[in-house]
């Protein structure tokens, strides 16, 4: 295969340009002018993006539909939000250009994180974390009480892709009902898939309810006050999908009547939430300012899954974390 110009829109500390440098050798490392400061950030028209022919971070959208030599874009984040529109898939399969995705980078930190929630609200850490009593007391008791363990609970994931697919995994040892509700079913997914039609019946049986749904037109405000109300009494919210899934306003209201038990959330709309929002006066609403899919290293993790794909691209063999 002949030099390939390489788009990387993101800032690079030295240890990682080196890594690039050694992964793409042969070929042309290019860097827009002005870099984001994120992975997780839009980047910027760049003039230098009309002349590349693969493209690495999160690039501008009308910037693709100029880029006359592109054929591969590898997006350096799971979700793919500004990307999964019918318009630009339709435009990607046209023009032959393949996406793929960074899922596998984010899928471990992101299944730890869903589970860490998980455990800490069985183990009621919330409350004892805040809690300061002699043992033997009704307060020590009522605590000691209040945990509920997880097995033969059943677990609801919404949004059945490679996080929830590893959270999965990660839930074996516990011994949970596992349900999947999925787009588009793939049928390797070793659990019991839902459709639309069986959703709410799921809700109803669903002690803990993951919603790892995508920012799609479809699954904005897909939680709102009817699905809330579909849940079984006291079953336990769980979001690292995307806060605009969710209606805050119905999951407050949701909280409040005792309808949820709790709720644990990554993500918000907007992040973080102004100070006064309702949602940080729940006693029972914990949230983490959106670092589920963060571990040490890993914006090496990330390049190093780019040169993997790099590689598979220069031999002509089939790309990691495909998605168009």
């Amino acid at each position: 295969m002949s030099s390939l110009r390489v788009f990387v829109d993101f800032a690079t500390p030295p240890d990682v340009l080196t890594l690039l440098r050694e992964g793409t050798a042969g070929h042309e490392l290019v860097f827009p002018k002005k870099p984001v400061t994120s992975v997780l950030a839009k980047a910027e028209p760049d003039p230098q993006f009309g002349s590349v022919d693969v493209a690495f971070g999160q690039p501008d959208l009308q910037s693709i539909q100029e880029a006359q030599r592109l054929r591969w874009i590898h997006v350096s984040s799971s979700g793919i939000t500004r990307y999964d529109t019918p318009e630009f898939r339709a435009q990607m399969e046209s023009r032959g250009i393949l996406v793929t995705n960074s899922a596998t980078v984010y899928q471990e930190a992101c299944a730890e994180h869903a589970l860490s929630f998980m455990v800490a609200q069985s183990r009621n850490l919330g409350l004892a974390l805040r809690t300061r009593t002699a043992n033997g007391t009704d307060t020590w008791h009522a605590l000691r009480a209040s945990c509920v363990p997880l097995r033969g609970q059943t677990v609801l994931i919404l949004g059945y892709g490679a996080i929830a697919s590893r959270l999965t995994e990660l839930l074996r040892p516990f011994e949970v009902k596992i349900l999947a509700f999925r787009r588009h079913p793939r049928g390797d997914e070793g659990v019991p898939v839902i459709d639309a039609s069986q959703l709410n019946t799921a809700l109803a049986s669903s002690d803990h309810i993951v919603n790892i749904l995508p920012d799609s037109p479809q699954t904005r405000r897909f939680f709102d006050t009817d699905r809330f109300a579909a849940a079984k009494k006291g079953a336990i919210f769980y979001n690292i999908g995307r806060g605009v899934t969710v209606d805050q306003d119905a999951l407050v209201g949701a909280l409040r009547s005792g309808r949820l038990g709790a709720a644990w959330l990554d993500v918000t709309e907007p992040e973080p939430l102004p100070d006064n929002h309702p949602l940080w006066a729940e006693s029972r609403c914990y949230i983490t300012p959106h670092t589920a899919g963060g571990h040490a290293n890993e914006t090496i993790t990330l390049v190093r899954h780019f040169l993997d794909n790099f590689k598979r691209y220069v031999d002509g063999k089939p790309l990691r974390d495909r998605v168009m």
